[in-house]
C-alpha cells in the first residue's frame, strides 16, 4: 500500500470565506485519506530482505546477495509490477540480532520475503516464530535438518540448499564406500547444526556398519591451542579421516593447527561447506592446502565444472555485467554455494510471484506466494537444474516438501590453485 500523508495545516490553513468552503475542505481532506489506502500498482515497491552473515563468514553473505541481484535484475528488478528493493541486513552470526531483524521485515508493509544466510542457529532459534508470524522465508545456504521441519500447521521456510538428513549420508557414503576410509572421527561445531550432522552421519555410519571412532565438540572463536588439543585427541584416537562441521573461522584454524604439529598426525578431512562462506582459501593459502588432504560437500553445479553450458555463460555474463569490479570470471564467485543456490531460489519465488500475481496487500501477498510455491505449475529453469514443483504443502508424512534438493545433487569438491572450487567428477 502506499500512504500519502496529508498536512492537517495545509487543509486547516486554507482562507475560508463562507461554510461552503469550509464543507468542501473537509469533504476534501475525507477523500485524499481514503486515497492513501489504495495500492499504486507499478509506482509501488516491494521489499525483499537478506538477513545474512556479513562480517564473520562475510563471503557467504555477499554471494548470496550477488546471487539474488542477478535474479531480479533479468526481469528488470520488478515483480508483478511492482518495482523490487533488497534491503541488507547483517546479523553478524548473532541469533537475537536476526530476530530484530525478523521484527524490522514484519513491521514493514512492504517486505514481502525474506532471504536468510550461511548460520543454521539463528533459524533454528526464531523457527516457530518465522511459521507463527508468517514471515516468507527463503533459505539459500543454512543447512541444518529441523528448519524446514515444521512443529506448526503452518511451515514459512523454504530451503534451496544442502539438508544435514542428507549432507552426512554423501560424505559418509563419498568417504567410507569410495575412498575406503574405515575409522571417522566427527569434528563438530557446538551449535544445533554441530548436533544436527551427529544425528545424520552417525546414522548414516550405522547403514554402511561403520561407527565413529569418536567426537569432539568445539565453540566459535576456538584458539590455536585449543584446536591442536583436539587435533592430538583424535590423531590418538585410531582415526582415519576427520568428518568435519565447521565454518570458515573455525576450519581455518584447525587446518593452520594441523601444519603445526608432526606430519604424522595429519589426517584427510572431510567437510561440510560452512568452510567455504568466508576467505578459506586467502587464509588458507596454496602452499598450505597442497599439504593438507581436504574435500568438502557442494552442489552439482559450477561455474569452473559446467563453464560450457549455455545458461552458465549466460547468467555469468549478466553477474559480469552487475558487478565488473568484483566478477570478471567464474573464479571470482567466492563461496559460490551462495550466489548458485540464490540465484536458483529467486528464479523460484518470481515464478511464484508470476503465477498468482500481487495485490499490494503484503499480508495476503505473503499468503499467495507461500501456497504458489508450493503448488508451481511450471517447470523453472535454473543453474543446478530444472525445477519440477520443487516444493509442496508440508506435512509429517511429507518432511521434504519444502526441500528443493535431493541426495543426487551433491557431490564433494575441492579448491583449486587459485581458490576456486572444483567439483570430484
Amino acid at each position: 500500500m502506499v500512504n500519502i500523508t496529508i498536512p492537517l495545516s495545509a487543509v486547516e490553513n486554507m482562507e475560508v470565506d463562507d461554510e461552503g468552503i469550509s464543507f468542501l475542505k473537509q469533504w476534501l481532506l475525507l477523500v485524499l485519506l481514503s486515497l492513501s489506502s489504495l495500492p499504486l500498482l507499478g509506482t509501488e515497491k516491494i521489499h525483499l530482505y537478506l538477513d545474512a552473515d556479513r562480517t564473520g563468514s562475510r563471503a557467504s553473505g555477499v554471494a548470496i546477495e550477488q546471487g539474488i541481484r542477478t535474479a531480479l535484475s533479468e526481469v528488470g528488478d520488478r515483480l508483478a509490477g511492482f518495482d523490487v528493493t533488497l534491503l541488507i541486513r547483517d546479523h553478524h552470526g548473532s541469533s537475537p540480532r536476526s530476530r530484530g531483524h525478523l521484527e524490522e521485515y514484519l513491521a514493514d508493509g512492504r517486505a514481502l520475503a525474506l532471504f536468510s544466510g550461511l548460520h543454521s542457529p539463528p533459524l533454528l532459534a526464531h523457527r516457530q516464530f518465522i511459521n507463527r508470524e508468517g514471515i516468507l522465508l527463503l533459505d539459500p545456504w543454512a543447512a541444518a535438518g529441523p528448519i524446514t521441519r515444521s512443529v506448526s500447521p503452518q511451515n514459512w521456510i523454504f530451503r534451496l540448499s544442502v539438508d544435514d538428513s542428507k549432507a552426512g549420508y554423501v560424505i559418509a557414503e563419498h568417504s567410507i564406500q569410495n575412498e575406503g576410509f574405515k575409522k571417522p572421527f566427527l569434528l563438530l561445531e557446538e551449535t544445533g547444526w554441530g548436533r544436527s550432522n551427529l544425528k545424520t552421519m552417525s546414522r548414516a555410519l550405522e547403514e554402511m556398519k561403520h561407527q565413529p571412532v569418536g567426537v569432539a565438540w568445539f565453540n566459535w572463536s576456538l584458539g590455536d591451542n585449543a584446536a591442536r588439543i583436539i587435533l592430538r585427541n583424535i590423531a590418538s584416537s585410531g582415526a582415519d579421516v576427520i568428518f568435519m562441521v565447521a565454518n570458515a573461522p573455525e576450519g581455518e584454524t584447525f587446518v593452520r593447527a594441523m601444519i603445526s604439529l608432526p606430519e604424522g598426525e595429519w589426517l584427510p578431512i572431510r567437510s561440510h561447506w560452512g568452510i567455504t562462506g568466508g576467505d578459506f582459501p586467502r587464509v588458507i593459502n596454496l602452499t598450505i592446502r597442497e599439504q593438507i588432504d581436504l574435500a568438502f560437500i557442494q552442489t552439482r553445479f559450477s561455474f569452473i565444472n559446467h563453464a560450457d553450458q549455455p545458461m552458465a555463460k549466460a547468467v555469468l555474463a549478466q553477474a559480469q555485467r552487475l558487478f565488473p569490479d568484483v566478477i570478471k570470471s567464474g573464479a571470482d564467485i567466492k563461496a559460490p554455494t551462495g550466489f548458485i543456490h540464490a540465484y536458483d531460489l529467486t528464479r523460484l519465488l518470481i515464478a511464484a510471484v508470476d503465477q498468482v500475481g500481487l495485490s499490494g496487500d503484503i499480508k495476503q501477498d505473503r499468503e499467495k506466494i507461500r501456497n504458489a510455491l508450493e503448488s508451481l505449475n511450471k517447470p523453472v529453469k535454473g543453474l543446478i537444474k530444472t525445477y519440477q514443483r520443487p516444493f509442496r504443502p508440508y506435512s509429517d508424512s511429507d518432511p521434504d516438501a519444502h526441500e528443493a534438493l535431493g541426495r543426487d545433487d551433491f557431490v564433494m569438491a575441492r579448491y583449486g590453485k587459485k581458490g576456486e572450487i572444483i567439483l570430484e567428477r
